[in-house]
């Protein structure tokens, strides 16, 4: 048994089950054991692979999109560009090589990489180490327009589920059952937060609710309606999500949440609709398919330039790698984009504007 394994059973003992927000927190941000502070999860060698690490076609494109938008609010002299959970840094560099010829945006940028994990810290200094960017360990950007990018950020922050049966809902927890860490359910409960969810379950439908993912959404929609500025959210999930999906992930591979804590990473869909409404008063995007908001920012003519210098294996990893971001049974269709801006404003480069 794991060193946290061992801490989070005997919390259970002491203080009964936790909520999968609980432990999802424990497993990821345990001062010692914690997955993302003892490790660079990332690329062939750690769990997963993100669409920065896939190739810079990604980053570029976010990067001119997000010019585009600082152009269209009147290119401002000072303005924040900010990260939330920046990987190993690929994508703000690439963001910033991508921008390094509109003029006045680098001058203008205060780089901002929200990261909480010493070991991917380390790593985005050396891949940023030519900008001084600024860390945080949570989003509080100055009092001025804000450009923001979230990739795969918010799928990593802690859920609690929830199952509906006659007389209410009932929380899934992790309890212990012959010593083992275990699913249960809590008793039966009436909960005002989930009264909009009766219209759309039926008894035995589980729903996902991300109180982190809405506190972090209505922070940033509140700065955008403020200050002005764009958010893009890219990531996997849905408009009103429903359903369990949360998972584990190790060396590539789903295993068991409730194995190898500390040591796989732990997600689950997000739930755009729920963000969209966190984020009140700025308002958002139609929620569209990474797939169409990268064909629409050109990944095609531009996959074709890079192709022009490759050949052999370098070539056929390139139109790998787009399939792998743009097609629909690969990246294209499962991960979503969604922005905020001020009510009024139109939507991003790439983009339509929301209902």
């Amino acid at each position: 048994m794991s060193a946290l394994e061992n801490h989070i059973t005997a919390l259970i003992r002491a203080s009964g089950p936790l909520t999968l927000a609980e432990f999802m927190a424990l497993c990821l941000q345990h001062p010692e054991h914690g997955y993302y502070t003892t490790r660079d999860p990332l690329g062939a060698g750690g769990d997963f692979t993100t669409s920065p690490e896939i190739s810079q076609m990604f980053g570029e494109l976010i990067g001119l999109c997000l010019a585009q938008s600082w152009l269209d609010m009147g290119a401002p002299q000072r303005f924040t560009l900010a990260e939330l959970g920046p990987g190993r840094g690929t994508l703000m560099a690439d963001i910033l090589r991508a921008t390094k010829g509109v003029a006045g945006f680098h001058a203008a940028a205060d780089i901002v990489l929200v990261e909480t994990s010493p070991a991917l810290r380390a790593r985005q200094a050396e891949a940023l180490k030519a900008y001084a960017p600024e860390w945080q360990n949570s989003f509080a950007p100055k009092p001025q327009p804000l450009l923001l990018v979230a990739n795969e950020f918010f799928d990593a922050l802690p859920i609690r589920q929830f199952i509906r049966d006659e007389a209410g809902w009932r929380e899934r927890v992790v309890g212990l059952e012959a010593g083992a860490l275990a699913f249960g359910l809590t008793d039966a409960t009436q909960l005002a937060s989930l009264e909009h969810r009766l219209d759309d379950t039926e008894i035995g439908d589980l729903v996902e609710v991300c109180g982190p993912a809405e506190a972090v959404a209505c922070e940033i929609g509140g700065h955008i309606a403020a200050h002005g500025g764009c958010a893009l959210i890219i990531d996997y999930g849905s408009w009103r999500a429903q359903g369990d999906t949360f998972q584990a992930v190790k060396a590539h591979e789903k295993v068991s949440p409730l194995a190898s804590l500390g040591t796989a990473d732990l997600t689950a869909h997000v739930d755009f609709e729920a963000l969209a409404k966190a984020a009140a008063p700025a308002a958002h995007s139609a929620l569209t398919p990474q797939g169409v908001f990268l064909e629409r920012l050109g990944i095609t003519a531009r996959a074709q330039a890079l192709a022009q210098k490759l050949t052999g294996a370098a070539l056929e990893s390139h139109i790998a790698a787009h399939r792998r971001l743009t097609h629909p049974e690969e990246m294209g269709t499962l991960f979503k984009v969604m922005a905020l801006m001020p009510s009024g404003a139109p939507a991003p480069a790439g983009l339509q504007d929301g209902a």
